[in-house]
């Protein structure tokens, strides 16, 4: 198996799927991997600041020691014999580092996250330690949010949907799914989420960092093994430790590398005892959200059928997004989406709202009705978080302006290319 990026897919035929155009050839190419190192002045700037930072926060903390300057950190006081709730270079990071670079950071909101956003201006206190709220925005180009379709916003007909829905049903259920918390917005979400991402059967969750770390538990235990890609998020991570599954780790989407952690592990078996692994599961993300690579899906479907074993995708950030009509990295390859046994995605992207989901067969689903942590005790989905989920993929699905935003973002210099 040659390694990622090497491999030229040949064309193949994308099925149109609804859109009002003919079908046509498109041919995808993973191409390369290349992380531009930062140059050597940039990396320079940065840790000189960053030095300077610290020595002066140390020049401040004498000072403050002698009197010279008012202490703005946190003082503990009749805890002898307890462990000290602060570290001592947390604090003095929090006390002198993070508090002067929070000028720049953590702005309050005063709009919705479309291409501009309105922050309100804050007056600060001495030393940065405090800050009271003004009554001024400010507009700012913004690059930091997910709202990859504009579906986050404060008018239109998903959030006239909502609000309909918050006058239907109220704002919450105040019980797990697994008791007295499942209505039917949740099983018509559920039923919309097998459509549109070509699986028997969903459940969805409120969370979408507890839709994998509490469901890898419920799907993972001793004796078995979770192959996971180095750069996957901290809720997958947190999943797998939670799970008690043995981890092995490959190189970015690199198969070269993920096929010898597969044969290493068959050949070698369970530690001590070499007995086969119960279960094996590969765990991949569709787009990650930090590197801006793509998994190279077609290739890991083809060692997970040669070594007969599981494969999880995570498509927080790819759902929505990639692929003719949205469907994500499976359409965007043309991959089979019986070929992957567990596929996982986020609301909050390209959705404009909240929460996760896991399709796959229906064993699968029911057996996570039982067992999973995040539906038998976790607060489900509000009513009108559903009914936004449900009216954003409707429009992806059947209406003008959701095939305009879409096809807007994967037209966009910089982002998604389709050749």
């Amino acid at each position: 198996m040659p390694p990622a990026g090497t491999a030229k897919m040949e064309p193949m035929i994308i099925e149109p799927m609804g859109l009002d155009k003919p079908t046509r050839k498109v041919t995808h190419t993973v191409e390369p991997e290349i992380f531009e190192p930062a140059p050597l002045s940039t990396a320079l700037i940065a840790y000189l600041n960053l030095g300077l930072l610290v020595i002066f926060g140390y020049i401040r903390d004498f000072m403050r020691l002698w009197g010279y300057e008012s202490n703005i950190g946190a003082k503990e006081f009749g805890n002898e014999g307890f462990a000290p709730l602060y570290h001592e270079f947390e604090s003095f990071y929090h006390r002198n580092v993070y508090h002067r670079g929070s000028m720049l950071t953590a702005a309050p909101l005063a709009g919705t996250p479309g291409a501009t956003i309105d922050i309100i201006e804050r007056e600060w206190g001495e030393h940065l330690s405090s800050f009271k709220l003004t009554e001024k925005t400010k507009t700012y180009l913004n690059v930091g949010s997910y709202n990859y379709l504009g579906f986050a916003e404060n008018d239109g007909f998903c959030s006239k949907e909502t609000i309909k829905e918050i006058a239907k049903t109220g704002a919450g259920v105040s019980s797990p799914r697994k008791e007295l918390g499942t209505l039917q917005i949740h099983e018509d979400l559920e039923e919309l989420v097998c459509e549109f991402v070509g699986k028997p059967a969903a459940l969805v969750f409120g969370m979408g960092f507890g839709t994998n770390s509490l469901n890898m538990p419920a799907l993972m235990d001793k004796g078995c093994l979770l192959i996971s890609d180095e750069l996957n998020h901290s809720s997958l991570i947190l999943g797998a430790r939670l799970c008690g599954a043995k981890i092995a780790v490959f190189k970015h989407n690199d198969t070269a590398d993920l096929e010898r952690v597969i044969r290493k592990s068959i050949v070698m078996g369970q530690e001590r005892t070499r007995r086969p692994w119960r279960k094996i599961l590969i765990v991949v993300e569709g787009l990650y959200s930090m590197e801006g690579t793509m998994c190279d899906l077609p290739a890991i479907v083809a060692l997970k059928k040669k070594y007969k074993i599981y494969l999880y995708v995570d498509e927080a950030h790819s759902i929505g997004a990639l692929g003719e009509t949205g469907r994500g990295v499976a359409e965007h390859f043309n991959v089979d989406t019986d070929d992957i046994d567990i596929m996982m995605g986020t609301f909050s992207k390209s959705f404009g709202a909240c929460g996760g989901y896991i399709a796959g067969d229906k064993s699968t689903i029911e057996h996570l009705r039982r067992e999973s942590h995040a539906h038998s005790y976790a607060s489900p989905m509000s009513p009108p978080i559903a009914r936004q989920v449900i009216s954003s993929m409707t429009a992806i699905m059947h209406t003008d302006d959701g095939k305009r935003r879409l096809r807007h973002l994967q037209l966009t210099p910089g982002t998604l290319e389709m050749n």
